[in-house]
């Protein structure tokens, strides 16, 4: 296989990405050609919504084609496109063989919540202070410890006192990760639920495989009060879950919530405002951890 490499600004990223698509392009990524620069431009966006913006300032634009004589076709009926105006082509080169199991364990390595609290996939040892560690692969659901939304509810999760996190809810649990650190920190009576049946069947591997006790399944799965519920899935949903999220919290309890934009900070403190006061209490890349209790 090989790639047609671009450079293309924001106005013109949708038109030639369309355009390669009707090329018959395998597959079509956009990159900011900044990315590890100074004049990086981080965009921030949700499934399912617009996108903020089509491209960067500058973006890499990158074609796989299955020939050499495909790519470079492409190339040419390009360049003479007037869209294809202020673009510039990068060049073309062969994807090498690769060994992609390698590869993409290569790209998941252990991740450090606290100094002594580590996700770590299953291929790599344990590191040396680890006191507390996760073991998670990679795989249908979402959760690997490498996403600030992740990583700052488990920091959360961390630091509470020994044995105060009691009856716990992980809604939209994922790969179970969240439940799956509460269990590794003393909660008790688990409850971990998901839409989506693979990421049900998913925590419950997980949490085989770390040796916790939770029981995992459907939303209509989360039933009475907990002392703590967390939930990391995306402001949109959250918002419209505040009141039964808020309900399913016991006096006393705590309410953890993530997937939320730094500039989202203020509609969710309303949406929730008639149920429980949410406070910023931890931030990370753009990305802003909410906690509320109620009293």
């Amino acid at each position: 296989m090989f790639e047609l490499s671009l450079m293309c600004p924001e106005e013109r990223v949708e038109d030639v990405s369309d355009a390669l698509d009707a090329l018959d392009a395998l597959s079509v990524s956009v990159e900011d050609m900044d990315a590890q620069t100074e004049s990086e431009q981080p965009l921030f966006g949700e499934p399912g919504m617009p996108a903020p913006k089509e491209g960067w300032n500058r973006s890499r634009i990158v074609a796989l084609f299955p020939t050499e004589d495909a790519a470079q076709q492409a190339q040419v009926l390009l360049q003479l496109q007037d869209f294809f105006a202020g673009c510039q082509v990068l060049g073309i080169q062969e994807v090498g063989q690769q060994d992609w199991v390698r590869l993409t364990q290569s790209q998941f390595q252990p991740v450090d919540i606290t100094p002594e609290f580590w996700i770590v996939p299953t291929w790599h040892e344990l590191p040396a202070d680890a006191k507390v560690s996760i073991r998670l692969d990679p795989g249908l659901a979402f959760g690997t410890g490498t996403h600030p939304t992740t990583r700052m509810c488990l920091r959360w999760i961390a630091r509470q006192p020994q044995g105060s996190l009691g009856r716990t809810l992980d809604y939209g649990c994922g790969s179970g990760i969240l439940a799956i650190g509460a269990a590794k920190f003393g909660a008790q009576d688990i409850d971990a639920v998901d839409i989506d049946q693979d990421a049900v069947v998913s925590c419950e591997l997980n949490a085989q495989a770390n040796e916790v006790t939770l029981k995992a399944g459907l939303p209509d799965k989360a039933q009475g009060s907990y002392q703590t519920v967390l939930a990391n899935i995306l402001a949109t949903p959250l918002k419209v879950l505040a009141p039964l999220l808020c309900a399913h919290v016991q006096p006393g309890g705590h309410l953890v919530l993530a997937g939320i934009l730094e500039r989202q900070a203020d509609e969710l403190k309303e949406a929730y405002s008639p149920y429980l006061q949410l406070e910023v209490a931890d931030s990370e890349d753009g990305w802003i951890l909410m906690t509320a209790h109620r009293a």
